[in-house]
Formats: C-alpha cells, structure tokens, sequence
C-alpha cells in the first residue's frame, strides 16, 4: 500500500474532517496527528524524524492511504516527489480564521505541553513555526507561506484547494470518486479538540 492522497495545509483547516471524508471515500486509513498521539510507535517513528533522523516513508506510513494535518503536512515536498502519483490537497481557509482557531486549540496545547518530546513542541512550534507560535503576525505569515509555495509547487491538475464548507463535490471530482448520500463530515470542532486533549 502507499499513499494515494496527501493533504498539505495546516491543522485547524478542516484536516479532520477531512480525513473523515477521505475515510469514506475509501481512502483509508488515513493519516493524521491524532494517528501518532494514539499510538506509541508512531510517536517514536515521528519523533525520531523530526529531530532530523532520516524518515522512511514506507514505514511511517504502513497501512495507510492517504495522509493530512500535522506531522505529514510539513514534509509535503518530499511526499510529493516520493509519491509521484498521490493526488494532492490544500484545506484552506482565510489566514486570520485560521489563526483565531489555531489559537484556541493547538496554540495552548503546545504551549502548555510539559513534554520536551512532544511533536507539538519539536515540529510544529520549532519547525513550522521557528520557535515563535504565539506571534500572530509571524504565524499567519507562515501559513500564508505555505499556502504560497503548495500553490507555486504542486501542478495544478494535481492539486484541489479544499476551502472550509466545500463539501464533496470538489473532492469527489479531484479523485474521480462518486459523491456518498451521506454529509460531508463536520468533526473536531473547538469544543471537540478540548475533550480530546483533556485527562481522561
């Protein structure tokens, strides 16, 4: 199995859902962080990458179809090229929603977190974020980056721009699937990523 799908945008760009509808669609199991926060061993593999081990893709990715949201949305360049043949997404939404979302869930999930191992802490704040998650202006610069370079990089029949509210539609078309009876799925809302995160 190797992947099929990957995602490039940034969590809280309606990754979860889609990798809900990806699901769906027959594309899973689908990548997500909520994969590595889940499972011991993906946590290792992932960590070891982000302290610059050399990532072996086949083995991060072992049984799954398609990948989106954080860690792999960060290593997109190097997916694409491994991947030759995967169809690419970019969820979008405006950069100043995004921010607002992101921090009122990632943002304090990283900053709060005690776990100097953390992904959160190693990939996203250091890497993606160069160390300055909580600078707004900073922030919403980089993912506007990214947004950038997926759009100047990825050729455009490769790739769908998935905007929040899009629904199946567009999807469905870009990996030339039929459209399901059921909604397109709502999930990970605020409320929802808070439980998630909290002590059980």
């Amino acid at each position: 199995m190797s992947l099929m799908v990957i995602g490039t945008g940034f969590g809280r760009t309606g990754t979860d859902s889609m990798r809900e509808a990806l699901t769906m669609l027959g594309f899973g199991p689908c990548h997500h962080m909520w994969e590595v926060m889940a499972h011991a061993e993906q946590k290792r593999l992932w960590r070891a990458v982000a302290k610059g081990g050399a990532p072996n893709w086949a083995e991060l990715f072992a049984g799954y179809k398609s990948c989106v949201d954080w860690p792999s949305a960060f290593y997109w360049r190097e997916l694409i090229e491994a991947y030759p043949k995967a169809r690419v997404i970019l969820t979008w939404r405006s950069p100043e929603s995004w921010w607002e979302s992101f921090e009122k869930t990632i943002l304090p999930a990283i900053v709060g977190s005690t776990d100097q191992e953390s992904l959160g802490i190693a990939l996203v704040a250091n890497q993606v974020f160069g160390g300055r998650p909580q600078d707004r202006a900073h922030a919403i610069a980089v993912y506007r980056n990214n947004v950038e370079a997926v759009l100047n990089t990825v050729p455009a029949e490769r790739l769908l721009v998935h905007k929040l509210g899009d629904g199946w539609a567009p999807l469905c078309a870009h990996l030339g699937v039929p459209v399901p009876h059921e909604p397109y799925p709502a999930r990970n809302t605020r409320q929802e990523f808070r439980a998630a995160l909290s002590p059980q």
